[in-house]
């Protein structure tokens, strides 16, 4: 339990440093570059691997280690302009509710079975990242582009999670996962420098040295709150439907109280509806997954 609440601090601790980012003026995308430097740098120290870096390339998973890299990337950078622009939480609902996206791919593809709990969970996901997006002032809504990263967000993160599955499950061997994952962070760190280059040569480039001290403090936590839940996965006693449960309710709780006491984010009364209906999607959700 203590590894979750781990895993559970950090994660929202994440969507605290996006909201910073924008109070402290850092560049955004360059701190995420950083951050997966720093992330892939202590996959690749703490990873107790014989493979080589020449070796990497021939590996089953590094395709999809590859593409997973391009969408992390785009997918990190929606989710620090959702905290940024809708609040802390309304990002950490639509991240989490993104679990309903790979459950559908479980039913299509593993032939899972989809009880009718489990489908209204779905239901209300979709509708609890709805309410959570919604901005308004005196009634009316303030600006509909701001909508378009938190269903992006929701939609990018499950395809993340549903193609994590897959390629893990389908070409990752045992014990290979803490390589796998530093060689995602390092592809994604590789396109980030790609796109850096491309600003540098277009002369729309101007890096700031706290953009280094940005993605330094992201990319710590980014990275061990991966290791924290895998951890609390592999607890003794701790069901994987427990975990996740408790992990996701615990984010968007969690995130939501950041925000308000932190950041004085204001909430209406659709929002703190929303958050509700998250949490009773998560439970009915994982309550099937046993």
């Amino acid at each position: 339990m203590v590894y979750l609440l781990i895993s559970i601090c950090i994660s929202s601790f994440l969507f605290v440093i996006f909201k910073l980012f924008d109070v402290l003026k850092i560049n955004t995308f360059q701190a995420i570059v950083v951050n997966y430097f720093t992330a892939a740098v202590l996959g690749f120290y703490l990873s107790n691997n014989s493979v080589s870096f020449q070796e990497i390339p021939d590996q089953p998973w590094f395709l999809g280690a590859f593409l997973l890299g391009i969408m992390f990337i785009l997918v990190f950078n929606i989710m620090a302009l959702t905290s940024q622009k809708n609040g802390l939480s309304v990002a950490s609902v639509s991240s989490k509710m993104s679990v309903v996206i790979a459950i559908i791919f479980g039913v299509w593809y593993y032939e899972e079975s989809l009880s009718l709990i489990k489908l209204m969970g779905i239901v209300l996901a979709l509708v609890a990242v709805y309410l959570t997006s919604f901005k308004e002032k005196n009634g009316i809504v303030q600006n509909n582009k701001d909508f378009l990263y938190p269903v992006l967000l929701f939609f990018g993160s499950g395809a993340i999670d549903t193609s994590l599955k897959y390629v893990e499950t389908s070409f990752v061997a045992e014990g290979g996962v803490p390589l796998f994952s530093a060689t995602i962070f390092g592809c994604a760190f590789i396109l980030g420098v790609i796109v850096l280059l491309y600003q540098k040569i277009i002369g729309s480039l101007s890096f700031e040295l706290k953009s280094i001290f940005g993605g330094i403090l992201l990319g710590v936590p980014n990275y061990f709150s991966i290791v924290y839940l895998l951890k609390a996965l592999s607890t003794e006693g701790m069901e994987s439907s427990t975990a996740f449960t408790l992990n996701n309710v615990g984010i968007v709780i969690l995130s939501t109280l950041f925000g308000l006491f932190i950041f004085n984010e204001k909430l209406i009364r659709k929002n703190w509806v929303g958050i509700s209906v998250a949490v009773v999607s998560i439970l009915l959700i994982m309550s099937v997954n046993e």
